[in-house]
């Protein structure tokens, strides 16, 4: 890949990022390694299975509604004002990725900043056999039950279908309000709550406590698209915390959950 692609694809996000912020903010620029399997691509449409770079750019700014996102990576489409952008700078972002047979992913709320994640295929250095036996591995499952809380619909499903794939009893809700509700209803223990950080009717911390009022000793694992250094600089989480972030390969959550759930055991 050109150098000067990635140099153009972070000055087009930045820019767009400081943009968002009206004041004082915080941009934050990650890298990572990611693998996708068949089974979670099957159910993430636009990702593709393979080992993947990660080039993360996240803001506290005031974030998109869904009309928006459905829109920004239009030629020529801006919410600037006349005058102060061309509607090109996504575009251009867009059609990099494209052209370097990577995929983009948005996760953005309004009030709540937003997170591009760009994945480029994983240029392979090492000889197939030389790689790690942990993708060789089986996959690490439990018998516990889990209450999922995620208020899009879309990854409820999905996040489900995982859970389940991995042996997990599921109870799924798309609100917090459904989530007491099924809580209340609920005779039987719950071992772990599974829910986004953050939710239009209330945070994933708020939740937490009002059900740990309800179920002494459940343990708590947190989720968002955007990392867990932002969300805890906005105040939305304790640094700290069980969390894991958007999106995530079913074997790095059967990795989480067995490292929450058998430290409840010891």
């Amino acid at each position: 890949m050109d150098p000067s692609q990635i140099d153009q694809i972070l000055v087009n996000l930045c820019v767009n990022a400081r943009h968002a912020i009206a004041d004082v903010g915080r941009i934050i620029i990650e890298t990572e390694t990611r693998t996708f399997d068949e089974d979670y691509c099957a159910t993430n449409i636009g990702f593709t299975p393979g080992d993947f770079v990660m080039l993360s750019v996240n803001d506290n700014g005031c974030g998109m509604d869904k009309k928006t996102q459905n829109r920004i990576f239009e030629p020529f489409f801006t919410t600037k004002k006349t005058g102060e952008g061309t509607g090109l700078g996504l575009a251009t972002v867009y059609g990099i990725v494209k052209q370097n047979e990577g995929f983009i992913n948005v996760y953005s709320e309004p009030g709540n900043g937003t997170t591009f994640k760009i994945y480029l295929p994983k240029h392979e250095t090492m000889p197939e056999e030389t790689k790690s036996q942990a993708a060789l591995e089986p996959e690490i499952k439990g018998t516990e039950t889990v209450l999922l809380v995620e208020d899009e619909q879309q990854i409820l499903h999905m996040t489900t279908m995982m859970l389940e794939k991995l042996g997990y009893t599921v109870l799924a809700a798309q609100t917090p309000a459904e989530a007491m509700d099924t809580v209340k209803a609920h005779t039987s223990k719950i071992d772990l709550l599974m829910t986004d950080a953050v939710m239009p009717e209330m945070n994933g911390r708020e939740l937490s406590e009002n059900i740990k009022s309800l179920h002494q000793g459940l343990k708590v694992m947190f989720m968002s698209g955007y990392t867990a250094d932002l969300i805890a600089h906005r105040g939305v989480l304790d640094e700290g915390v069980n969390f894991i972030q958007k999106p995530f390969p079913r074997r790095d959550l059967a990795l989480k959950l067995r490292e929450i759930l058998d430290e409840a055991d010891q």
